[in-house]
């Protein structure tokens, strides 16, 4: 399969180029940014060695998608989704938190509550809660981003108090983070989903508090699935999820959690078909739409072509 392993193109009026650990991201001019979003795959802040076919087709359009459902709330910064995989958009000056909102006890808030914490970023939690209970009422435990390494916690007096974010900006974040949940919610409880939590990230142009990167995709979120829900619960097993916590438990099963000394398990043709597969079936099952695979005949071709074709209009 001709999957998007990385990209190194030399776009018209290109002035910078960096590369993510899933996306290349090129800069024209001052104009705009290219975002690709290749096929690369990471967990536990490492990229596997294998590219999944398809993948950065199907977290793309998912973000188009809920990036043109939730513009109503607030502005975004995509101008144009040229190829299926790539994502043309406004430069801005990203705001260095990321606004992590929960509304259920999951992940790494269940991981700090089990070790027995009862604040999570500032926020305090009541006790008796169990993984994956619904919290009274959704709470925002933001991170600071991180250039290298793991993004850290912080709480929303820590983020003032340093002057990360200023006050007036930062308010009208936590707004846009609880609107921005509730709209993910109200649309995933339409495809039988529960949105248990996500992040966002936003950035300023020109004054104006800009919605960027992806929204909503299995990357960056985590549901579970309605109607199993509450037996599941009641009976305390596990969630079935529709995230990539597929991949990470794979890996752990494997002895691998991205520490020193371990080795990343070996991703066979089969394997890595499987996870192609499931991101398909996410994409199918949150946007409720059939996943139409674009033509990897020369995938590379294909996509610099259409991004070529893109800048010459703008």
């Amino acid at each position: 399969m001709n999957a998007i392993k990385e990209t190194n193109f030399n776009l018209p009026g290109q002035t910078n180029f960096y590369k993510g650990k899933v996306r290349d991201v090129y800069t024209i001019g001052d104009k705009f940014l290219v975002m690709v979003v290749t096929d690369r795959i990471s967990a536990f802040d490492v990229v596997l060695p294998e590219a999944i076919p398809y993948k950065g087709q199907v977290l793309n359009q998912i973000a188009a998608f809920f990036l043109e459902a939730t513009k109503d709330i607030v502005p975004n910064w995509v101008i144009q989704v040229p190829d299926p995989s790539v994502t043309i958009g406004k430069i801005c000056d990203p705001f260095k938190v990321e606004m992590v909102i929960r509304g259920y006890l999951a992940g790494h808030a269940w991981r700090e509550y089990a070790a027995g914490k009862r604040q999570v970023c500032g926020v305090n939690l009541p006790d008796g809660l169990k993984e994956n209970d619904q919290l009274p009422q959704p709470i925002i435990t933001p991170t600071t981003k991180a250039a290298f390494g793991h993004d850290e916690d912080i709480s929303r007096e820590e983020i003032l108090k340093q002057g990360i974010v200023t006050e007036t900006d930062y308010l009208k974040l936590e707004q846009y983070t609880q609107q921005l949940y509730q709209r993910g919610t109200d649309m995933a409880a339409e495809r039988g989903l529960i949105l248990v939590d996500t992040k966002y990230e936003f950035g300023k142009a020109d004054g104006v508090i800009y919605l960027i990167d992806e929204i909503h995709t299995p990357d960056s979120s985590r549901y579970f699935y309605k109607d199993s829900y509450h037996e599941l619960q009641v009976k305390g097993e596990n969630q079935k999820q529709l995230s990539k916590e597929f991949v990470r438990q794979w890996l752990i099963e494997n002895n691998f959690q991205g520490k020193d000394g371990q080795s990343i398990p070996e991703m066979t043709e089969d394997k890595v078909n499987s996870i192609s597969d499931r991101y398909i079936e996410l994409y199918e099952k949150i946007s409720g739409k059939p996943f139409i695979k674009e033509t990897t005949t020369n995938v590379y071709k294909r996509v610099e072509d259409n991004i070529i074709k893109a800048i010459a209009q703008h």
